[in-house]
């Protein structure tokens, strides 16, 4: 079982990403503050996006968007990638997902999976505390609720591009979401690189 908290009575925001490591499309960054759990108990366990099957993802998807205190997704496109580079764009998508959420509720701490992220200032240009946590979504509720949303809400968008944009299939885009598979090598060195693909990456 998850831990719900990393310090009791304090407001913590868990933060993830999904498609960091992909070849073509954006990355997308999910934040989230989890609401009661005890008074509204989630359909099955929170855990970390990768060991949910794709029923219980979608169950949890919708029990965290309607019962979190806060949420917020973000995606950053391939052009940004490339610009960036690939840990600064999901840096930049983490602090524009904290932007959203002060917005909406003052926080104690940043919870984010991995070993990186820069200081994020209030607008008082007050730092707030953060924690970088490796496999924390193996670890803290928050965390794994932030990647659920974070696969969810990319998986449906690349779903929904390969439905608009059939020869993506040639790529077997639908199956490997974006990721380098042997087949997805294997095209591009036939096909070559769609709009989507992200140049920056050596292939």
């Amino acid at each position: 079982m998850l831990k719900q908290f990393h310090e009791e009575n304090k407001i913590e925001l868990g933060i993830d990403e999904a498609g960091r490591g992909c070849l073509l499309g954006p990355v997308c960054i999910a934040s989230v503050i989890l609401g009661d759990i005890h008074t509204f108990p989630p359909p099955c366990e929170i855990k970390d996006s990768k060991k949910c099957t794709p029923n219980n993802r979608k169950a949890l998807k919708d029990y965290i968007e309607t019962t979190s205190i806060a949420y917020h997704v973000q995606f950053i496109w391939e052009n940004d990638i490339d610009d960036l580079n690939i840990l600064q764009a999901t840096m930049k998508g983490m602090h524009l997902c904290v932007d959203e959420i002060t917005k909406q509720i003052e926080i104690d701490t940043i919870l984010v999976d991995g070993n990186y992220f820069p200081i994020y200032m209030d607008n008082n240009f007050e730092p707030i505390p953060h924690l970088c946590i490796p496999k924390g979504d193996d670890l803290y509720m928050n965390i794994a609720a932030a990647s659920i949303l974070a696969k969810e809400y990319r998986d449906n968008y690349i779903l929904q591009l390969v439905k608009e944009n059939s020869h993506l299939e040639n790529y077997a885009i639908q199956k490997n979401k974006g990721y380098g598979t042997k087949a997805h090598m294997n095209a591009i060195q036939k096909h070559g690189l769609t709009q989507w693909h992200r140049k920056s990456f050596k292939i």
